[in-house]
């Protein structure tokens, strides 16, 4: 794939405007939500979904389409936000997030939407799912990716750790891991709870091939995607640094936003400031 143009990038960098915006409409009208997650994770969503994945919206179940899973399930709005702008659905339906009989829950369930490969809510298990697909593809000679997006508060949970190296001792080249190094969890800030570091290290240990990219330079992650295919030897994860709460100056790096939504008040602020942001991405790249 040939690298960005500056055309490109400007339009990609709107469209992840366009779903932080989205993601505040959602939050605010379900009245619960994670806030900080699903902000910093737009830029490598749209990425996803407009640049990297081989996919149809209008054949969500395309036999030979890549596979992404969600193993952090709580940050599931920033990728219903995607799908809805990408054409899976109307973007009108993200309004129903969390309402009762909505297909857009708070975690994702597979059987709720069509698009969805998992169904996440217990952290730790997506990358044990992931590679069991990459691991299946393998057998079957299907040619398809499959990406996993994980956080990096889950690392404190074992079952990535068998996953790693399984993935790693299997050399599932066609496995890309997608870590949101956004340094916070629930509770406070990973290397105060239980330090990850050296995560690079770590992975390397267990057979991988690692990357370290800027999580919202859409440009870098999307190269990142494309050297991870020219692994053939080892899986490949891209250890993407991002902003928690990315957009909004007043809450980014606050773990305190982690689990909390905003009120209408604070939404209204919010879309404000993404609205005059997406006047600041048309004017920098004219």
């Amino acid at each position: 794939m040939l690298p960005l143009t500056d055309a490109e990038l400007k339009s990609l960098s709107e469209k992840a405007n366009d779903i932080r915006q989205t993601i505040i409409e959602m939050l605010v009208a379900a009245g619960s939500g994670h806030t900080a997650g699903p902000l910093g994770m737009a830029d490598i969503f749209t990425a996803l979904y407009f640049r990297v994945l081989k996919h149809d919206p209008k054949n969500p179940d395309w036999s030979e389409r890549d596979r992404l899973i969600l193993s952090n399930g709580h940050i599931v709005p920033v990728r219903y936000a995607a799908m809805a702008h990408a054409g899976y659905f109307p973007v009108e339906e993200c309004l129903t997030l969390r309402k009762f009989g909505s297909r857009l829950q708070g975690h994702p369930e597979r059987e709720r939407l069509p698009g969805l490969e998992s169904t996440s809510g217990p952290l730790g298990s997506g990358l044990s799912q992931a590679a069991g697909i990459a691991y299946a593809a393998r057998m079957d000679r299907a040619n398809f990716h499959v990406y996993a997006a994980l956080s990096d508060g889950e690392h404190d949970c074992g079952n990535i750790w068998e996953a790693m190296m399984f993935a790693g001792a299997n050399r599932l080249s066609n496995l890309t891991a997608i870590i949101d190094r956004n340094n916070i969890q629930i509770d406070g800030y990973t290397e105060s709870i239980m330090p990850l570091e050296p995560l690079r290290d770590k992975y390397e240990a267990f057979n991988w091939h690692v990357l370290e990219i800027d999580g919202h330079d859409i440009a870098q992650f999307a190269a990142a995607c494309e050297e991870a295919k020219a692994i053939y030897e080892r899986p490949t994860v891209i250890i993407a640094h991002t902003i928690p709460g990315k957009g909004i100056a007043s809450i980014e790096r606050d773990y305190r936003w982690h689990g909390k939504p905003p009120s209408k008040e604070e939404g209204a602020a919010f879309l404000n400031e993404l609205r005059t942001m997406h006047g600041k991405i048309a004017s920098e790249h004219q």
